[in-house]
């Protein structure tokens, strides 16, 4: 059976919970639970669903812009993914060729060529973006 989506029943979502534009952390922590209570709730209904995506987007627009994720810098995402993986510089001769150069690169010292680059996504198993300042 395939469940319609029926505006008025949705206008009257739209009239209990009134969502917006988030302007304030206060706002964004009760578009939260409303939008957890929404995504716990069995059977939710196509206007609920409907709703629920509303409420995810205006979210993470309001989070976008208030709490965005900074970009690491090509040397800072390598020495992350050294640690990660427990790998020393001399893992990385064949690709820079010398522990100078891996040394340097570690410390913003020498820039990761594209090359380089994509060597090092092989290596991780990454995009080779992560290694590519801009």
């Amino acid at each position: 059976m395939t469940r319609t989506f029926n505006p008025e029943s949705y206008g009257e979502l739209l009239a209990k919970y009134q969502p917006k534009i988030i302007t304030t952390d206060e706002e964004n922590e009760q578009a939260i639970a409303l939008a957890e209570k929404l995504e716990h709730r069995p059977n939710k209904t196509p206007e609920e669903e409907t709703l629920l995506e509303l409420l995810i987007t205006l979210i993470e627009k309001f989070e976008e812009v208030n709490y965005p994720i900074l970009k690491g810098t090509a040397s800072s995402m390598l020495l992350h993914l050294m640690e990660a993986q427990n790998m020393t510089k001399d893992s990385f001769l064949q690709v820079f060729g010398s522990i100078e150069n891996v040394d340097k690169v570690i410390n913003s010292n020498l820039k990761i060529t594209s090359q380089q680059a994509q060597e090092l996504g092989s290596l991780f198993h990454v995009d080779a973006s992560l290694f590519m300042e801009d």
